[in-house]
């Protein structure tokens, strides 16, 4: 029996599952890793702890499952896109990776929009640029960080720092690199006119040769094989941008329907042969299918800020609950269902890390009153973060050429019948999940089976290890109650625009900054 290894990171937590042919998960592994915060805005994590923690996992789902590492045909990896991950010319990690959710370089993307840099910048890349990308964190390194800036050996992406420690081959896959800013998605190569127009030539050495999603790019290495439990020359897979994965796990191979994913980010994506070119939507991208492109529509301001939630304000209840045997989750949910979508709860605006409005914008709950329970809180948290996948989702469909057919949601809340059912209604629209625990580790998994030849294609593998559940359909009576609060919503938004530049300028001054 063969099987396929597929290792998703994300923002905090490194998980390794084990598949079978037919898409069966035998189990999974996930250790999490800290969040480094030395500043306002800044998110990073110590490369070497990952890499530990990647090693840990492939281990544990081993251990878990009882398969022999000869029977593992092959890895794909995943991980969050955007980010930066540097090796130096010591043959270290170089400082801290930096996550996705990381707002130090919030002041490149406005400076370039305003001087004109960015709109010719998106005639090369077709994408919009943000403050979490490697092009602007590399801008802030080489007027911030002068010394480290001039030490990068390889600019890496999440996932392939993570290739790279398994196979001792410093590759970029094209989904991820052509999300980064750094890639003429007409020719599908890097372009140093590109580069220029940032100010980083002298980065164009350091970025590491390009590589197919599917194509065995390497195999692990000896030294590898000791740390993390794999036989040595097992083949590794160039991987991809996690979007890229979640979107093949939930069967989403081609046009036709919108995948959402509600993690750390708000993921918003179709599939389709060509760009859109008008700049309506923020980002187009390589899909791992060869010929086709990934239109997305994101923000860091989804399920993490209901993590954030649990873990600052309801701890001691989650952790009675667990102790009790109880999940969690099922208490939250009943809260939600126990206060009608009709009622008036708090206006929750999911910027806890970053938004999709101002670059500044901060999470907040508008309107509390003192007869608001916690159940009325959750649930404004769950409407809350509809709402902001909405706004994403909305530029979409004006976008392309007609509706979907259906959504297809993957990430945390899609194990939550109560947020199906609130992502239905808000967007009336059809919603559909899959059977899968790790959707990221999945679509690596597919990808793998493909590659190795179990599969002729990967929408072969797609078709055959993908099992979709029954979509979860749109009750049209909540049509005009969550039409009312999702204005609200956005004229909160409105109504709070002048205010983020002074928050931004007391947070500077206690910074020292």
């Amino acid at each position: 029996m063969r099987y396929y290894l597929g290792l998703d990171n994300g923002g905090t937590t490194t998980k390794a599952a084990l598949y079978d042919k037919n898409g069966r998960e035998l189990g999974v592994a996930s250790v999490s890793t800290h969040m480094l915060t030395p500043g306002p805005g800044f998110a990073e994590r110590d490369m070497e702890e990952m890499w530990q923690a990647n090693c840990a996992v492939l281990r544990g789902v081993l251990e878990k499952t009882g398969v022999r590492p000869r029977d593992i045909a092959g890895v794909g990896v995943c991980g969050h896109g955007k980010g930066l991950y540097l090796w130096g010319k010591n043959n270290k990690p170089l400082g801290n990776g930096i996550l996705s959710t990381d707002n130090r370089a919030y002041a490149y993307p406005l400076l370039w929009r305003k001087d004109g840099t960015e709109g010719k910048a998106f005639a090369l890349s077709c994408q919009h640029v943000m403050a979490c990308q490697p092009v602007a964190l590399l801008a802030w390194l080489r007027d911030h960080e002068p010394e480290r800036y001039r030490n990068i050996r390889w600019v890496f992406a999440c996932k392939d720092y993570v290739r790279f420690r398994l196979t001792g081959e410093a590759k970029a896959e094209r989904t991820d690199y052509s999300g980064a800013g750094l890639l003429n998605l007409h020719t599908k190569e890097y372009d140093p006119a590109l580069l220029a127009l940032f100010g980083l030539s002298d980065v164009y050495g350091a970025l590491p040769p390009l590589c197919g999603a599917g194509e065995v790019c390497g195999c692990v290495t000896e030294e590898a094989a000791k740390d993390c439990g794999l036989l040595p020359g097992t083949p590794v897979i160039g991987g991809m941008f996690d979007v890229n994965a979640c979107a093949l796990a939930v069967g989403v191979a081609g046009p036709g329907r919108f995948c959402v994913i509600a993690g750390t980010w708000s993921i918003n994506e179709y599939v389709c042969p060509a760009p859109v070119l008008d700049g309506t939507v923020r980002m187009n991208s390589l899909f791992c299918l060869p010929g086709y492109n990934l239109v997305e529509e994101s923000s860091p301001t989804s399920a993490g800020n209901n993590e954030w939630f649990l873990r600052q304000l309801l701890p001691e209840f989650i952790s009675a609950e667990r102790a009790a045997g109880r999940d969690p989750f099922d208490a939250l949910n009943a809260w939600v269902e126990a206060v009608p979508p009709e009622e008036f709860v708090p206006v929750f605006l999911p910027f806890l890390m970053a938004s999709n409005v101002h670059p500044n914008a901060k999470g907040s709950f508008v309107g509390l009153g003192v007869h608001h329970t916690r159940g009325h809180l959750v649930r404004a948290v769950y409407e809350g973060i509809a709402f902001c996948h909405k706004t994403h989702i909305d530029r979409l469909l004006e976008s392309c050429e007609k509706p979907p057919a259906s959504v297809r949601l993957a990430g945390g809340m899609s194990h939550s019948p109560v947020w199906v059912q609130i992502f239905a209604d808000v967007l009336q629209m059809p919603v559909e999940t899959v059977r899968a625990g790790e959707t990221g580790a999945l679509g690596c998994a597919m990808a793998v089976a493909a590659a190795v030849g179990d599969f002729p294609s990967l929408p072969a593998a797609v078709e055959h290890m993908c099992a979709v559940s029954p979509a979860v359909l749109p009750d049209p009576g909540k049509a005009k109650i969550y039409e009312k609060k999702y204005r609200l919503y956005q004229k909160t938004i409105a109504c709070l625009d002048g205010l983020w530049e002074d928050t931004q300028a007391l947070i500077e001054q206690g910074d020292g900054r």
